[in-house]
């Protein structure tokens, strides 16, 4: 076994497996599977099993011990055993294992690739528990230790969540087959209550369920009974769904019900009049907008009917020659349209080109300019979705890059000029610089600021480079101040909507500014809480979010940006392809767990840095890329925490090996071993 530990999926039940050297011990190994033939009850990983520590000296014991550091706190043990070695008929392995000097198994033979588990039946203290495993009389071979377990008891003063809510909890999920990571209690701990649920917490008593938010959970079918078993409810959020039918009464019926959100399905009918009087009455937030087929008040579909019927019968004979009328006057009008529509278009073209799309105080190049600054485009230094970008030289010998629109990119035509406009609207240190622009016999081109180092995904990808830890963070705080800007400085705030480091530019100085505003998006109103759009973005850098609701923040860009802070810290793609195209978050998140930055952070610096720096941008990252848009921080928040970082890093009297500032765990090389908190069991 590695270093690097081992977990699911080998690990059916996810325990976590580390190496740990025991002292004045080798390690034996096989290359054949354990438990290939039996399905042991404790699913042990193979690869856990098929190594083993045994003693140096073939006659002595096997002995280790465990710090605790605490006599009050209690644990249980277990050790498991595979025989690795085909025994020949004069050879026999059998031991007895004291713990702190007890015995606690006695005549512990290991079986042939098959696994033996022994386990405390009590749980055992100690400020250190000391283990030893020594050969029987009648034993031939020394004693062998495969893998241990040791779990340490956790009291909880609060009792289990109610058991009627987590009944009807579990039967929602199975009901409507809802995909979430729900395991455990769904309430306790506290920290760790599941996704989508809020509960109240009494003294001693059994947590209740006080809010369920269920939206964009793909829920089909009619709203289930089942949601009027929560009776401590007070906020119930089922919206962005495609639930169908009536809105039932027994929503009226939840006591506790402040909020109740059903907007965005399918739902149709008479909404109840005793769910209507509650929103009158300012007791419910009712919200139902999105269901079309909803009716607020009564008569609903037999008051359509009768109005179809009243308005047919009687007006048949006005309206057979009305129409007879109309469909004469689309004919002619359409025959006209027809033989405009070219001459309308062509009209609209020159008119915009005449009065000039680009028009502002930045310098207007002619076409020719743009021909002769790039050496008629010789040097081709980038390329996006609707155009390239060429290196060239103004007259005065200022290096610039040109964006020029590719005239086989019909449809990005109207991305190029949004980009152009913003940039000459919008003006900030750590946001593109534009010099001036062309628009001239159907050429367009934007002249640019030259950023020496191009973009940051290729220097993050060029291993001949190597960013130091302050340059990361610099890099960071730079671009976060070009995104705060459009966020907060903008009247209206401007949405980037494709954050990326493949969109953040390093000019000579190693100073990031933010580019590519093609398919940024104003906020009309500063009063609107979201815009209903199309999803645009990179895949890895996509808010999850917005991508299953397309409804855009600007906390799709804060999503965005955590990503790029990920891969500042990790030096990894967005999406990592030598690990199975594991995205960059799941392949933090199980690291940070365990506590063990080492793991985390980009190689290539060698552990050279600031650890409580290092901490600090993996906490703002990992909050920038929540998977609820509410919970993350907004930009300001963002540059302030960065900034912080950045002060860190260049305290000198706390830069050392990253290494000496992880988390202490167990580490075995030959045996294995994983230690677990025990929790509430799962229910």
């Amino acid at each position: 076994m590695d270093n690097v530990g081992i977990r699911y999926k080998e690990d059916a039940y996810d325990r976590m497996w580390f190496p740990y050297n025991i002292p004045s011990s080798v390690s034996i190994n096989s290359s054949f599977t354990i438990d290939s033939l039996n399905d042991n009850e404790y699913k042990l990983p193979s690869t856990v099993m098929k190594t083993a520590m045994r003693p140096l000296d073939v006659n002595d014991s096997l002995d280790f011990e465990l710090d605790t550091g605490d006599p009050s706190l209690e644990f249980y043990v277990y050790m498991h055993f595979a025989e690795l070695e085909k025994l020949q008929r004069n050879q026999h392995r059998e031991f007895d294992v004291e713990l702190n000097g007890n015995i606690w198994a006695k005549s512990i033979v290991p079986e042939y690739l098959h696994s033996k588990t022994i386990f405390t039946n009590d749980s055992v203290r100690g400020t250190k528990l000391k283990f030893s495993l020594y050969r029987t009389i009648n034993s031939t071979l020394p004693p062998i230790l495969n893998a241990m377990e040791i779990y340490l008891v956790k009291d909880f003063l609060q009792e289990p969540t109610d058991q009627e809510d987590v009944n009807a909890i579990k039967d929602i999920k199975s009901s409507y087959g809802i995909v979430k990571s729900w395991q455990g209690d769904p309430c306790e701990p506290m920290r760790y209550s599941w996704d989508g649920l809020n509960c109240s917490y009494n003294g001693y008593e059994s947590p209740r369920i006080t809010s369920l938010n269920l939206a964009s959970s793909g829920l089909t079918g009619h709203i289930s009974p089942l949601f009027s078993k929560f009776t401590t409810l007070e906020y119930l959020d089922l919206s962005n769904n495609s639930l169908t039918g009536e809105v039932p009464d027994f929503l009226s019926q939840l006591v506790n019900l402040r909020e109740l959100n059903l907007s965005r399905n399918k739902l149709s009918g008479l909404v109840p009049a005793s769910l209507m009087a509650l929103s009158k009455n300012s007791s419910l937030t009712l919200s139902l907008d999105g269901n079309v087929d909803l009716c607020l008040t009564a008569p609903c579909k037999e008051e359509k009917k009768k109005k179809k019927k009243n308005i047919v019968v009687p007006l048949v004979s006005a309206l057979v020659p009305s129409l007879i009328i109309l469909a004469a006057l689309i004919i002619i009008w359409r025959c006209k349209t027809k033989q405009s529509i070219h001459q309308g278009q062509a009209t609209v073209v020159k008119s915009h080109k005449r009065e000039g799309l680009l028009k502002s105080n930045n310098q207007q190049f002619t076409y020719s300019e743009i021909v002769s600054m790039t050496k008629n485009f010789q040097s081709l230094i980038g390329k996006g979705g609707f155009g390239m970008v060429y290196h060239g030289y103004l007259n005065d010998g200022t290096q610039v890059a040109v964006k020029m629109l590719s005239t086989l990119s019909n449809q990005s035509s109207l991305q190029f000029q949004n980009e152009a406009q913003l940039l000459m609207r919008v003006h900030h240190r750590n946001l593109a610089s534009i010099i001036g622009y062309c628009n001239e016999g159907g050429n367009m081109g934007i002249v640019f600021e030259y950023m020496a180092y191009g973009n940051l995904e290729n220097y993050l990808s060029d291993k001949t480079k190597v960013l130091s830890w302050k340059e990361r963070l610099q890099i960071a705080v730079d671009a976060a101040q070009g995104l705060e800007y459009l966020h907060h400085g903008c009247k209206p705030p401007i949405i980037h909507r494709d954050v990326k480091t493949a969109n953040i530019l390093l000019n000579k100085n190693l100073h990031a500014q933010l580019a590519d505003f093609g398919f940024s998006k104003l906020f009309p109103l500063e009063t609107v809480s979201h815009l209903s759009a199309t999803v645009i973005g990179t895949v890895g850098y996509l808010d999850p979010e917005y991508y299953i609701s397309q409804r855009l923040t600007e906390k799709s860009d804060v999503y965005s940006f955590g990503i790029v802070v990920l891969q500042l810290i990790t030096g990894h793609p967005a999406v990592i392809k030598s690990h199975d195209n594991i995205h960059i978050v799941e392949w933090v998140r199980p690291i940070l767990t365990r506590g063990d930055i080492r793991d985390i952070v980009d190689p290539s610096l060698e552990g050279n840095v600031n650890s409580n720096s290092v901490w600090k941008a993996l906490e703002i990252a990992m909050a920038c890329a929540g998977s609820k848009s509410i919970e993350r921080p907004t930009m300001n928040d963002v540059v302030v925490d960065l900034k912080q970082c950045l002060e860190m890093a260049n305290d000198i009297r706390h830069t050392r090996e990253i290494g000496s500032q992880t988390m202490q765990s167990i580490d075995y090389s030959g045996a294995n071993c994983t230690e677990l908190e025990m929790g509430p069991p799962a229910r």
